[in-house]
């Protein structure tokens, strides 16, 4: 009798969630909700504002100002030349007893450079190729300029026409007829007007 009772009882609960899933299938199914769309003037206005954002604004005009011309003065051609013009300058005669220096070209090619001692004023530097000397004036009599280096043993002899190096030791002329601008215009002077000899006789004054 249970037995029945149980079957009978599982039976009713299996034809109840029959109906349950037949119902379900049955019901009609709901609509989703619309989506609401936005209104067309928003969409209007962003094409709008771009084209805004995209038009740049026109520079200004430039503004012109005309100014009259003055004109210019005439200057007379004679005063503008005196004004251009530029005296020579000349240059001094050096002083008797005065060393020349720079370089001066000598007879068979050959060169020396006389130049003051930096080291001290007093001192000349007398160079010719690769030999150099350190040397000092010497007061002589007869009013040439001389020069000598008394440890290598040479002398420099500046007369008013020319110039000359010498080995004091052998008694040579290592270089002669070196001429500076001053002393080429003295020996031209000489040739066109040459000095008495002083073998010539003096001549007698009339009575």
């Amino acid at each position: 009798m249970p037995k029945l009772w149980i079957a009978v009882v599982s039976l009713a609960v299996f034809s109840m969630s029959h109906l349950a899933i037949a119902a379900e299938s049955a019901a009609p199914l709901q609509p989703k909700a619309p989506v609401k769309q936005q209104p067309a003037k928003h969409a209007a206005a962003k094409p709008a504002l771009a084209q805004q954002a995209q038009v740049k604004p026109k520079p200004a005009a430039p503004k012109y100002y005309y100014v009259r011309a003055t004109p210019l003065a005439a200057v007379p051609v004679a005063a503008a030349a005196a004004a251009v013009t530029v005296q020579p300058v000349q240059a001094a005669a050096p002083e008797p007893g005065e060393v020349h220096t720079g370089r001066m070209v000598c007879e068979l090619g050959n060169s020396v450079t006389v130049s003051p001692d930096p080291q001290q004023p007093a001192r000349f530097v007398v160079q010719m190729k690769k030999i150099t000397y350190i040397m000092t004036p010497v007061e002589t009599t007869t009013g040439a300029v001389r020069l000598e280096d008394a440890q290598a043993g040479a002398m420099w002899l500046q007369l008013p026409h020319k110039s000359m190096l010498m080995n004091s030791k052998l008694g040579q002329r290592m270089a002669d007829e070196c001429q500076s601008d001053h002393q080429t215009t003295v020996a031209h002077r000489m040739k066109l007007d040459p000095p008495p000899s002083l073998l010539d006789a003096p001549t007698l004054a009339k009575k």
